[in-house]
């Protein structure tokens, strides 16, 4: 988690509205990519699961780390990113594409799925 955020807190902690990203791992967990797939308003932003899984099938990606900015400044996960969390893992294992946390970032901290045991 502390790695994923170290990628993206400079892509996505300044920003003034939400833009949800992926981190592509490979079988050993290095970083394939990164992409952003999606660049909402203040307050939201659409993920659609077949944007995310397609290109994680394109780069033959093990794995995946998602994350996406709050400008609010409040790091805890709306039920949208609660249930979109869930959609993919889902989705994900059918794929065989684990998803191995989902981080989200405000300008001071983050919040991990993982290490709140919600994934």
């Amino acid at each position: 988690s502390k790695s994923a955020y170290s990628i993206l807190k400079s892509k996505l902690s300044d920003l003034p509205h939400e833009e949800f990203w992926v981190l592509f791992m490979s079988r050993s967990n290095s970083v394939i990519k990164t992409e952003c797939i999606s660049r909402g308003g203040v307050s939201g932003t659409v993920v659609d699961v077949r944007l995310v899984l397609k290109p994680a099938i394109e780069c033959l990606a093990s794995s995946i780390i998602l994350a996406h900015n709050h400008p609010s400044g409040d790091e805890e996960p709306s039920d949208a990113d609660i249930s979109i969390t869930k959609r993919l893992e889902e989705v994900g294992k059918i794929m065989g594409i684990e998803v191995m946390d989902h981080i989200i970032i405000t300008r001071e901290r983050y919040y991990s799925f993982r290490e709140h045991n919600m994934i």
